[in-house]
Order: C-alpha cells, then structure tokens, then sequence
C-alpha cells in the first residue's frame, strides 16, 4: 500500500513512458517513403488477378470453370459457348475483387495456368462497379505484366 503511493507520488509509470521514448529516440528508424521506397514482396504474395494468353495471341481460359467453382468467397463468375471447331471459350469471366479472398485457389485449380495472381497491389475504384474485373480488363492486365508472369511461374515450378 505505502509501495503504491510513493510510485503514485513520484510519477513511476510516467517515468517508465519516458525512458522507452528516450531510448527510441536514438534508434535508426525503420519508416519507408512510401511512394519512392517500397518494402520487400514476399515470392508467395497474391495481388491482382490476370487472364492469360498463348504466345499465339489465343487465349488460354478453356472454360473448365474449375476455379469458379473451387473459388470460396464466391467472386468468380463464367459463362462459355462452344466454338465452330468443337473447343469451349468463355464469354464471360467476372471476378469481384470485393468478394475476393486472395486465397490463390482459383490459380491452383487451372489446368492450363489461365488464371494467375500477380504481385500487383497498388489498385484503387472510383466508381461504383470498377470492383468487378471484366475478361477484357483481365486480359489487358495478362497482356501487360506477361513478362513478370512468366518469370514468377518458372520460379514455382522449379
């Protein structure tokens, strides 16, 4: 009892408070500029989903719908049509990045590696239903990072 007033009377705990910030105050800081400097990626890190193609400009979605139906937040949505040549392509493939998990399995599922998660993580909506990624914004987004794609599923593969 006598113990806690003498504490309460000399202000230990603030003093306690005060020393940490001392000591802290002459430790290197670990604080990134953001914009100019940015933290190290994990090689497992899932951003951004992306269509891919052949490298004769086909794309490479078969419409197996394996990961719309693996996928379990439920963000993944396809429609197909059988082509004149007997292959089946889709007409259709949404995915709702605000429903999305990010859980990769969609990308695990894929026979033909059509859907991959890049390492894209500086995306933003403005609009009402820019959150949903439409087949033509994924392909774009395959087209345009195919090189960084590639490299990143060689280095799973081996």
């Amino acid at each position: 009892m006598i113990k806690r007033y003498i504490k309460s009377f000399f202000l230990y705990e603030l003093l306690l408070g005060m020393k940490v910030t001392f000591l802290n105050m002459f430790k290197k800081k670990i604080t990134l500029n953001y914009p100019h400097e940015k933290a190290p990626q994990s090689s497992r890190f899932r951003g951004l989903h992306a269509l891919r193609r052949y490298p004769s400009g086909e794309e490479r979605c078969i419409g197996c719908k394996l990961c719309e139906a693996v996928c379990p937040a439920l963000a993944i949505t396809i429609d197909t049509e059988e082509r004149n040549d007997g292959t089946r392509r889709t007409t259709k493939y949404d995915i709702d990045l605000f429903k999305c998990i990010f859980c990769g399995f969609c990308e695990e599922a894929c026979p033909v590696d059509a859907i991959v998660e890049t390492r894209i993580f500086e995306y933003h909506f403005e609009e009402r239903g820019e959150n949903i990624l439409k087949k033509s914004d994924l392909l774009k987004i395959g087209d345009r990072y195919e090189e960084e794609i590639a490299a990143d599923q060689a280095a799973k593969a081996e």
